[in-house]
């Protein structure tokens, strides 16, 4: 068995990163009898310098013709002054997103406790208690909501839901926390927000679908506060666009690193899986950047592109035994503890496959 796989390594960071993702994934497929098929393309600001596009039409093809998209990070500030529409995450990655259908997107975030010195919260010696899974819409929301307009006088967003669109990923959230503890929160801001009162009242509604699922509700604020002062309460989370992408950040954080946190965003036939983390210009190149993220969300499109939940369970399995191994960037760097190379990091994982 073959599968094909759209890279798209991004800039600064990203092919390094990539490189290593892609070490992993052959590692572990030679050795379950599996193979990839990797065509390269560019996107974001690689592509912008290249064709003066940031999602050229023969990488969009590509994408939909592959069986999974394996995306870098993106952007930099040497395309922050471009239209909008022309930068690399608005044109090339919520532009891919949204032509692919990328509806909903799931952040897992796990301290391990080897990592519990990075974690910013104190505990009093003890380990926090993080598990978390955010399940944020991706397509919708403010980020993609019309009209929008921009001048020196203004700026004019439009935060939007459709039932439709609400129903449909929270059917995702609902199923992902029946696959884990079965605890669904859901994150918003009914006692404000029009588009909130329509996200809730739709929940409400659906609740009665899976009753086995406890549902609770929670304003956004609140749930930033509550990450802080209890994240173990927290299991899986489901959101709007704008309050995952802040949310899911911020439950990053507590693993010591957003260099640790993988993403898988899923669509209506093709799946597309990359780095939460940002392109990182100021250590692109000293071969120093963490390449966790792109490894582990190389496990999740095994899982949800291929169903090679074996494969899968083996590189989380290879990364744990890594962390636990002691080897560490920098950005995971506990007291006494040296830093090794993006590669080493790579190495080390395809080695306890």
């Amino acid at each position: 068995m073959s599968y094909d796989i759209a890279v798209l390594s991004g800039d600064h960071i990203g092919p390094e990163v990539m490189k290593e993702g892609l070490k992993v994934l052959d590692a572990v497929a030679s050795s379950e009898g599996f193979s990839f098929n990797y065509t390269e393309a560019l996107i974001g600001g690689a592509a912008i310098d290249a064709t003066g596009s940031p999602l050229p039409k023969d990488t969009l093809d590509l994408c939909r013709s592959s069986g999974a998209v394996y995306l870098g990070s993106v952007g930099g500030p040497e395309w922050d002054n471009l239209p909008p529409e022309k930068r690399p995450e608005v044109g090339g990655l919520l532009e891919v997103r949204k032509s692919l259908g990328l509806f909903a997107n799931l952040r897992p975030v796990k301290l391990y406790p080897e990592l519990a010195s990075c974690c910013p919260l104190d505990f009093k010696g003890k380990t926090p208690d993080v598990d978390i899974l955010t399940v944020r819409e991706l397509i919708g929301c403010v980020y993609f909501g019309e009209p929008k307009t921009l001048t020196e006088e203004e700026g004019l967003d439009t935060m939007i839901y459709r039932r439709h669109e609400v129903e449909r990923i929270l059917k995702v959230g609902f199923k992902t926390a029946g696959s884990r503890g079965g605890r669904l929160c859901s994150v918003d801001k009914a006692n404000v927000l029009r588009s909130s009162m329509l996200w809730r009242k739709t929940a409400e509604n659906m609740r009665g679908d899976y009753p086995e699922i406890d549902l609770s509700h929670m304003y956004v604020d609140n749930a930033a506060m509550q990450l802080i002062l209890n994240p173990g309460q927290f299991d899986v989370i489901v959101t709007g666009n704008l309050f995952g992408d802040i949310l899911s950040d911020e439950s990053a954080a507590l693993a010591g690193s957003l260099g640790m946190l993988p993403s898988a965003s899923l669509g209506p036939s093709v799946h597309l899986f990359e780095p939460s983390g940002g392109s990182a210009p100021d250590i692109a190149g000293k071969g120093i950047a963490n390449p966790l993220a792109q490894i582990l969300s190389g496990a999740m499109m095994l899982e949800h592109s291929f169903g090679e939940f074996k494969a899968a369970g083996r590189i989380y399995k290879a990364v744990e035994k890594t962390i636990v191994d002691g080897f560490r960037t920098g950005d995971i760097l506990g007291p006494g503890e040296e830093a090794v190379s993006t590669a080493a990091i790579g190495d080390a994982v395809a080695e306890r496959l």
